[in-house]
């Protein structure tokens, strides 16, 4: 399976009325939401299924990319603020059968789950807001790539 990992756009600061999980995307995170649906598309890279966080910043970003061409996002409890890495392969199996799944979360969650797949534990990886990563998952895992939205053409 190839999973693509989609870091939530820029959002509200915190300290937002009504606290972390509803803080919404700002007019530069929908552009950039924009940007990476739009890089998915021109390089033949739209999953099969979408998965988003249910907080509330990351459906946005997940909601614009079905916009521009990904799946209707499927909202998954276990992409939320804290998920683990063996929770997330272990949730992930359930969608073995698509050869391309993308989930769109959060930091620091997404610099663990790839320091975990990629055996890089004693590593710092960051991942920056609206990147998009690819794995290689299987046996042996493989990073295809990770691109700062900034880059994305």
């Amino acid at each position: 399976m190839t999973l693509l990992l989609i870091r939530h756009a820029t959002a509200n600061a915190h300290g937002m009325a009504g606290g972390d999980f509803v803080r919404n995307l700002i007019e530069k995170g929908q552009e950039q939401s924009h940007r990476v649906g739009l890089f998915l598309k021109k390089h033949d890279l739209i999953p099969d299924v979408l998965l988003t966080s249910p907080v509330l910043r990351a459906k946005e970003t997940a909601e614009i990319l079905a916009e521009e061409g990904c799946p209707k996002p499927i909202v998954e409890p276990w992409l939320a603020c804290g998920m683990r890495p063996e929770v997330a392969l272990q949730e992930l199996s359930a969608y073995n059968r698509f050869q391309r799944v993308a989930i769109v979360g959060h930091e620091p969650d997404f610099s663990a789950l790839v320091e975990h797949v990629l055996g890089a534990e004693a590593y710092s990886i960051r991942v920056k807001k609206t990147s998009v990563i690819s794995l290689e998952l299987g046996r042996n895992a493989m990073l295809n790539f990770s691109i700062p939205c900034r880059f994305l053409k």
